[in-house]
């Protein structure tokens, strides 16, 4: 058998720099690749693409019509988030009408309500705590301001959202109070000034109140808006509607229940 070649004269230092320089390639190499598949990676693309969604800065009314100053009042609590995670309700007295929005500001609903029977927007100190027969007819009034509203229920046990405790005021169900008020006719009557004749309360026609008002309010507390009639919005809500302006009068559900102002 013929003898091999001789061996080239040995050069240590050849092989140990290509394997090192294969390793650190295949060490990149696969550290780049680690990286691109490693759920942190993923994250950061997920955030450069899909990055959180604004704040929406109006309500959404849909195909309804309403007045500037209800538009002015819902845009601002959606823009403000004053009403926080809940749902919330604005009242125009100047049409008497309710209008109900759910949390991220999409109206659910609106309907004509009745209002009380007095033009005024502020309460008589202590008038929650009178009967029903003893609250004269200037005094029949549906107070304006920014309320925070709980379900609960009436003497008669009747589920009702109360808007302003102290001073007797829910949302309810229309209901008989006396014939000669005609309040279910009332309600169906085109003109506002035919919706003013409660004592203070917030009638409303019984399907709404069953199938908007009842299920989106009865499980939280919701913010109530009542417009004022007798002066300026911008006088109740002050500035650009200070949150400070709360009028929190609204107790827990959980007190004692009292007879509401019809």
């Amino acid at each position: 058998m013929a003898e091999r070649p001789a061996p080239s004269p040995a050069r240590p230092w050849v092989a140990p720099l290509a394997l090192s320089g294969l390793l650190a390639a295949l060490a990149c190499g696969w550290g780049f690749h680690h990286w691109l598949e490693s759920p942190a990676h993923e994250e950061v693309v997920a955030q450069r693409v899909a990055p959180a969604p604004s704040r929406p800065r109006s309500a959404d009314f849909g195909a309804i019509v309403a007045r500037a100053d209800v538009h002015r009042v819902a845009d601002w609590s959606v823009a403000s988030a004053d009403h926080g995670t809940q749902p919330f309700a604005v009242v125009d007295k100047v049409k008497a009408m309710l209008y109900v929005f759910a949390p991220t500001g999409r109206l659910v609903g609106a309907s004509p309500v009745l209002l009380g029977l007095a033009r005024g927007d502020d309460t008589v100190p202590g008038i929650g705590d009178r009967p029903i027969a003893a609250v004269r007819p200037e005094e029949r009034t549906t107070p304006a301001g920014r309320f925070v509203a709980e379900p609960g229920e009436n003497l008669g046990g009747e589920n009702v959202i109360w808007v302003d405790y102290d001073a007797a005021v829910s949302m309810h169900r229309v209901r008989m109070v006396d014939p000669k008020e005609r309040r279910f006719e009332r309600l169906r009557s085109p003109n506002p000034a035919d919706r003013r004749i409660s004592y203070g309360c917030i009638n409303v026609p019984v399907p709404f109140f069953e199938s908007v008002v009842w299920p989106l309010l009865k499980t939280s507390r919701a913010v109530a808006y009542v417009l004022p009639e007798t002066r300026p919005v911008g006088a109740v809500f002050a500035g650009a509607y200070d949150a400070s302006m709360k009028s929190a009068r609204t107790q827990s559900a959980a007190r004692d229940v009292r007879i509401s102002r019809q």
